[in-house]
């Protein structure tokens, strides 16, 4: 009984099959019924991923090294599609908008295309000048990195990051921090924008680019003239085999009336009857049902462009405005706090700085406060030996007093002596001046003198010899005896008074007596006036005295007297 329920379970539960999704950022995998159409699976896909403008997107797959898109109305696995497990496919944008502002309303619609289409550019399928790349750069770093930050994103940060494409690379000799600061140039002006404003700036600069949006076949025309036909949102599109930028003809979907194919031969009808039809052939037939497939969903959204809005897009147009006033709300509130907060990061900044500014001060004021203690301590030890050497000062500046003034009366003194001393001198010299002048004198009155002394002595001599004439005449030796006296005698005896008393009656005996004793007069004179015959002799030399006796005779009473006196000069 439970095998047979265990069978019919089995019976019941559908045969499944695995796929793998592969998107621009991601990668999905879900396990699909056997019966599943294409849009069965797409809707998944959708549902998974949120998004509600199915119409640009398609899943994608290569067979035979050709890529196709997955039909909506057939099955799956009735389709031409890789034998592999699970089946891989990938989610692109099949259509392009004409206008990315006004058509992609969803956020996921607007990142998708970003992805798509930034990675065409960098893959080289849609050509971007040097100067543009690296503006639309600087908006994927925008919408990658928010607001650039010079303390956070330091140089090197987009080291990692593929954001040019390697044509652009090769052409300039630059180094990658060259490119880096051209492009953190630019990012560095987006300050403020959201990322979704970033993506539709980078998206509304890539729509104009010749290249975007445009799918490429080669074909030829009935010359055989290998050409290239493009498809994009605008019309269909002929070019020269090297050149990718500027059509050579052109059909845009207004004027196109029908497009059909036949084997090979793909046939395009003007809505001008008049205007010639455009005939073309594609190497293989897959690629002109390729070809009609692109052109047709064009075609379709080109008219829906130009038709009133459904009330699906109506509604999803009114939600994506208010979506937009909300986000643009949000992000105002959010630049708003944003700001507030980076003034409250830099007023905590200023406050941290100021509170390890005024922590620093501190630190410095208490080591200031404990050198200044310290100072304070050596200022009054300082202060004490200070005091101690003031006072020592002070009393060797009372001594140093004592002994200037003593020094000072010393110094008097000794000037006074010196001024005495040097007076003293000049008396001295002038002493020594007049006593060589008086010595020269009285050498020379002394020589006079010897000479009047020689001849005194010779007139003494004389009138003592006439004396003893006279004696004899009158008074006879025989009758009186008197001591016999000379003058040389008298000085030799060296008395210092005797007198000799003589008669003479004879009045000759009393002139020659007078005349000799005026004659011992005179010279007595002359040697009373003060003859010094002593010289002093400096430098501790004795003095010499030179000892005169001197003889001299006057008359007293009548009487002749003879004197003898000794003097010492």
């Amino acid at each position: 009984m439970s095998s047979a329920i265990v069978r019919r379970l089995k019976k019941k539960q559908p045969k499944t099959f695995k796929v793998k999704i592969i998107t621009v950022d991601a990668e999905m995998e879900f396990s699909c019924e056997m019966k599943w159409k294409g849009k069965d699976l797409f809707d998944l896909v959708c549902r998974a991923l949120g998004l509600r403008e199915t119409w640009f997107f398609g899943l994608q797959y290569t067979i035979k090294g050709m890529c196709t898109w997955l039909k909506m109305d057939k099955k799956v696995l009735d389709q031409e599609i890789p034998k592999e497990d699970p089946i891989t496919f990938h989610f692109l944008a099949k259509f392009y908008p004409e206008k990315v502002e006004e058509e992609l309303l969803q956020e996921i619609t607007q990142h998708l295309f970003f992805l798509q289409v930034k990675k065409q550019i960098l893959d080289e399928e849609i050509y971007c000048s040097p100067e543009a790349t690296v503006l639309l750069a600087s908006y994927a770093v925008q919408a990658k990195y928010g607001d650039y930050d010079p303390n956070f994103h330091e140089p090197g940060f987009l080291a990692h990051d593929e954001l040019l494409p390697k044509r652009v690379l090769r052409q300039y000799q630059l180094t990658a921090e060259m490119w880096e600061e051209k492009i953190t140039a630019w990012y560095a002006e987006h300050r403020g924008i959201a990322r979704d404003e970033a993506e539709m700036n980078y998206l509304k600069i890539a729509q104009d680019l010749e290249m975007y949006g445009v799918n490429y076949f080669p074909i030829q025309n009935r010359n055989h003239t290998d050409l290239l036909l493009g498809v994009d949102a605008k019309g269909i599109h002929i070019y020269s085999i090297n050149n990718r930028f500027s059509p050579n003809k052109s059909f845009e979907w207004s004027a196109i009336r029908n497009i059909s194919y036949s084997e090979k031969e793909l046939t395009i009808k003007p809505l001008d009857k008049k205007a010639e039809v455009f005939k073309f052939f594609s190497s293989q037939l897959k690629v002109n049902k390729l070809i009609l497939q692109l052109c047709i969903g064009n075609h379709d959204l080109f008219m829906r462009r130009r038709k009133v809005d459904s009330i699906e897009i109506q509604q999803m147009k009114a939600q994506a405005r208010e979506e937009k006033a909300r986000k643009k709300m949000e992000n105002q509130r959010l630049a708003r706090e944003k700001q507030l907060r980076e003034e409250a990061e830099r007023a905590k900044e200023e406050l941290e700085r100021r509170l390890f500014q005024l922590e620093d001060e501190a630190r410095q004021a208490n080591e200031a406060l404990l050198r200044s203690q310290e100072a304070a301590e050596l200022l009054a030890e300082k202060a004490q030996i200070a005091e101690e050497e003031a006072k020592l000062l002070a009393q060797n500046a009372a001594e140093a007093e004592q002994e200037r003034q003593r020094l000072e009366i010393t110094a008097l003194k000794t000037k006074e002596e010196k001024r005495l001393m040097e007076q003293k001198m000049r008396e001295a010299e002038l002493i020594a001046v007049k006593l060589v002048k008086e010595s020269d004198r009285r050498a020379k009155e002394a020589e006079h003198l010897k000479q009047d002394l020689h001849e005194a002595r010779e007139a003494e001599q004389k009138a003592k010899q006439k004396l003893l004439d006279i004696t004899r005449l009158h008074y006879p030796v025989s009758s009186c005896s008197y001591p016999q006296y000379s003058l040389a005698d008298t000085r030799d005896a060296n008395f210092d008074k005797g007198s000799i008393k003589l008669d003479l009656k004879d009045i000759d005996l009393k002139r020659l007596s007078f005349e000799i004793e005026r004659e011992r007069y005179r010279y007595a004179y002359g040697v009373n006036k003060g003859v010094c015959s002593s010289w002093k002799v400096q430098k501790g030399k004795k003095s010499s005295i030179w000892e005169s006796q001197f003889i001299f005779l006057t008359f007293q009473d009548g009487l002749l007297l003879a004197h003898t006196s000794a003097a010492f000069y």
